[in-house]
């Protein structure tokens, strides 16, 4: 399998940092039928990027795009890991050992399993990496997420 089909599609959303602004980026995906799976927020002086995994990049993108949000896709990778002590370390002690940064991360978790989002600043040889460890990059449809790996 190619390591395209591992890159996601996330949305890097853009805007200041004030009350009501997670509101309108939420009714603009409602309004457009996109379902927001995943996101964090990260601020610094006064604005936010809003990164959101959502079920319809394109259309989200194009709903924000045209409500004069600005919005860019960045490409990620989401790797299945153990929930519980060490699930995190197996993944990032690895990509450290080669020498990968992680530009930022975010994750999300149910009983057994959590899914580690990052953003890596060699997505290829990451890709490539984990997998050697034996730990599971997973696909945008093995997130259950039509549309996020075209």
């Amino acid at each position: 399998m190619s390591n395209n089909t591992y890159v996601i599609k996330q949305l890097s959303i853009f805007s200041e940092n004030k009350p009501g602004k997670l509101a309108h980026v939420a009714k603009v995906f409602q309004e457009a039928g996109v379902n927001m799976l995943s996101f964090s927020i990260a601020e610094a002086e006064g604005f936010g990027v809003i990164r959101a995994l959502v079920d319809d990049p394109k259309v989200g993108f194009s709903a924000l795009n045209d409500k004069g949000i600005h919005v860019a896709y960045t490409d990620v990778i989401a790797v299945r890991m153990r929930n519980q002590p060490g699930g995190l370390y197996e993944v990032a002690s690895k990509l450290a050992e080669a020498s990968i940064n992680i530009e930022y991360s975010y994750a999300f978790a149910g009983c057994h399993q959590a899914t580690l989002i990052l953003r890596v600043d060699d997505i290829d040889t990451a890709i490539d990496v984990i997998q050697k460890s034996g730990a599971h990059v997973l696909t945008a449809e093995e997130l259950l997420l039509p549309g996020l790996s075209e």
